[in-house]
């Protein structure tokens, strides 16, 4: 009877991958897109906006509300899976995550195509010129109500920030020949560029303005 070749132990491990191969570097967003050159320039908010290839790294950006559980742990949420989350608004679109997961990917297919950049590198400096850094807020005394102007923290930067994306795109998209996944790429654009044609640029210098009169 002819022998059997038994591998050796040193062998097999040789064989199995790393665990770096199988997480993090080789994860890319909808297998085309790579969590490993985003940078998050504003330091502020780096804390706040999920792009690490190791920690945010996913396929699809659903993770099936793991960050709900806790206060504060959505500010750990990747940064593409909020801006999914956002556009589930209005009640007609509550729940409808399949729906949003495909606008944000044709956006995002469409932003490669006008820019020739990673898009996740784009919604990150969308977001960062679209969060306010300062607002106004009502305080009130003895019957007399008066606007203080406040700064305004690090997460609830990224939540407004988030906010007038979705709402930019929802707008222009209504009544309108072009789908709702043009319009958020269009909104993404001008807002990473910080043009003055993004809704969420002139929302930002709207609040901005009116903190700064009430200072």
């Amino acid at each position: 009877m002819a022998a059997v070749a038994v591998p050796s132990s040193d062998s097999s491990l040789a064989a199995k991958p790393k665990t770096s191969d199988v997480y993090g570097a080789d994860v890319k967003l909808f297998n085309r897109w790579s969590f490993e050159d985003v940078e998050v320039t504003d330091m502020s908010l780096s804390d706040y906006i999920g792009v690490s290839a190791t920690k945010h790294a996913t396929f699809l950006p659903h993770t099936a509300g793991r960050y709900s559980v806790k206060r504060f742990r959505k500010a750990q949420c990747p940064i593409v899976e909020r801006l999914t989350n956002s556009l589930m608004m209005h009640g007609r679109n509550n729940g409808k995550k399949l729906k949003a997961v495909r606008i944000v990917k044709h956006a995002m297919e469409i932003i490669h195509l006008l820019t020739d950049q990673n898009p996740i590198q784009v919604i990150v400096e969308a977001v960062i010129n679209s969060g306010p850094r300062e607002d106004a807020t009502r305080i009130g005394s003895a019957g007399v109500v008066r606007r203080q102007a406040v700064d305004i923290s690090p997460l609830r930067r990224v939540n407004q920030a988030l906010y007038l994306l979705t709402t930019g795109a929802r707008e222009s998209a209504f009544r309108n020949i072009k789908t709702i996944a043009e319009c958020l790429a269009d909104e993404l654009i001008n807002a990473a560029k910080g043009s003055s044609n993004s809704y969420a640029i002139k929302k930002k210098d709207e609040i901005e303005r009116v903190a700064k009169a009430n200072r």
